[in-house]
């Protein structure tokens, strides 16, 4: 009786397994679209989940597979899935039809507390949170808040003096270490303690490190809004009580202390005094509780770990294997150091220019994040391929396969800084930290907390770059890119 009841579930499985990968198929076909026929049910992310192989490097054999397609359709479970590739389609998405687009594709409950961040979140709420966040982030603020970045730089050095047996090995470990002690120093404070004497280090590799449960949700995400609420899914319930109960307790302690300190937590004050937080176009009212501002703090804070980790790990890659570009880089810091009196300021910082154009090919050739992801909220048709995309359509835009496409960026696998100097980058193709109005808020503050570490790290160190046997990889990753089989020699400078 059992093995017919499971032989009878399993037909019905097949058979409306099928029935939605014909739907897909014919749905795509209608419109003139080229459609992924490798799973025509629910797409890449079945690769991504049965597979060793991280989700950019699935949409990158697809890419490459559909090269003279602008578009190509994809299997997704209950809404329409669409892999843009056309630049002109992407910035149609992102920038001139975005009031069409403004949704991020990701689904959250009111109740997972911590998602509800600017990075999640879509319509009046998104716009209104974005609004009063986006002044942490203007010159004036960095300026104030340098002093935080350039401890925390500081600090990384001195651990790493104490700690020579780090110089050898794990070195993504310990700069997503780094990280994590930084952003905590920018959104708690810092006292006279290192900033490496942080209680949050454990709490980010648990809500960063992926799983065979966090990959499952993130996979019912993309597919079915319908299913992944009706789980009553949660991102970042593990971390609720922890990160809330320190955001309320610093809130408390600052309530009765004057001090001004130009770090996340003041920001939080300022708008809890200035009552209610309001879109003044729609009149959307949202209360400034703990909660809400927990959720922006702990966006701030995981964006600002291993994004930028990788942000950083890619430059100093390739400067451990061209030891030519990292002497030129190291005289420049030197004689910036020299300029300051062995000291770094924000202007300091900015006079770093070709250690900049080494930065931002890093992160063009080892894209910190692999795709960008939108979702349709009124129905539109983007200008090349005159294709129609209806509302609630999800939609993907690389980002690593742009970067390495010869058409846009000759020799793409060339590890060339100069791109930059010569001015050869367009901004609709170069993507890092996203593109148009959902630029990541926070790529300011990354890009300056990136460029003091490195000019700290050469500053003292020589990078030398092994490549382990069997080649370079990529760990399986959701989003994100990031190398594997390899490590990074830190070598102490004769100063």
């Amino acid at each position: 009786m059992l093995s017919t009841i499971i032989l009878a579930v399993a037909i019905v499985v097949l058979t409306l397994t099928y029935l939605r990968g014909k739907y897909n198929e014919n749905y795509w076909k209608k419109r003139g679209v080229a459609f992924y026929q490798r799973n025509k049910t629910v797409g890449p992310l079945w690769e991504f989940m049965t597979g060793e192989r991280p989700l950019f490097q699935v949409f990158n054999e697809l890419y490459w597979r559909y090269e003279k397609e602008p578009v190509v359709g994809l299997g997704s479970l209950d809404s329409p899935g669409l892999y843009v590739k056309d630049p002109t389609n992407i910035q149609f998405i992102t920038q001139t039809a975005f009031q069409n687009f403004s949704h991020r594709g990701i689904i959250v409950s009111e109740d997972d507390y911590l998602a509800n961040n600017v990075l999640f979140l879509h319509g009046q709420k998104w716009k209104v949170i974005r609004q009063k966040m986006t002044p942490l982030f203007t010159t004036a603020k960095l300026k104030n808040m340098f002093y935080i970045i350039d401890k925390s730089a500081q600090d990384f050095i001195e651990h790493l003096k104490q700690n020579p047996e780090k110089l050898k090995g794990d070195t993504y470990e310990h700069l997503s270490h780094f990280c994590t002690a930084a952003l905590a120093a920018a959104v708690f404070g810092i006292t006279t303690k290192s900033t490496f004497d942080s209680p949050f280090r454990v709490m980010a590799k648990e809500a960063l490190t992926p799983t065979l449960m966090s990959n499952f949700r993130f996979a019912i995400n993309n597919l079915s809004d319908t299913l992944f609420r009706a789980l009553r899914l949660k991102f970042f319930k593990d971390q609720e009580k922890f990160f809330i109960g320190a955001i309320k307790e610093v809130l408390k302690q600052r309530r009765s202390d004057s001090t001004v300190r130009h770090d996340f937590i003041d920001l939080c004050m300022d708008i809890q005094k200035n009552g209610p937080m309001v879109d003044n176009e729609t009149g959307y009212t949202l209360e400034p509780t703990d909660e809400v501002l927990a959720a922006q703090a702990f966006f701030f804070f995981l964006a600002g770990v291993d994004p930028t980790a990788a942000g950083m790990f890619g430059p100093v890659f390739e400067l451990g294997r061209h030891p030519e570009i990292q002497k030129k880089v190291q005289d420049e810091v030197d004689a910036i150091f020299e300029k300051y009196g062995g000291k770094l300021t924000y202007d300091a910082v900015l006079e770093l220019k070709y250690t900049e154009c080494v930065l931002n090919e890093g992160l063009r050739l080892h894209t910190p994040i692999g795709f960008n992801s939108r979702q349709c909220v009124k129905d539109s048709v983007l200008p090349v391929g005159n294709v129609p995309v209806e509302k609630g359509t999800k939609i993907f835009i690389p980002m690593y396969e742009l970067h390495h496409d010869p058409k846009y960026f000759p020799e793409p696998e060339r590890f060339d800084p100069d791109r930059f100097a010569r001015g050869e980058v367009s901004d609709t193709i170069y993507m890092p930290f996203g593109i148009g109005k959902r630029l990541c808020i926070g790529a300011r503050y990354a890009r300056m907390q990136i460029l003091t570490a490195l000019a700290h790290l050469l500053r003292n160190y020589t990078m030398v770059t092994h490549i382990k046997k069997g080649g370079l990889r990529y760990r399986k990753e959701q989003f994100q890119v990031r190398l594997d089989n390899c490590d990074i020699e830190l070598v102490p400078r004769q100063q």
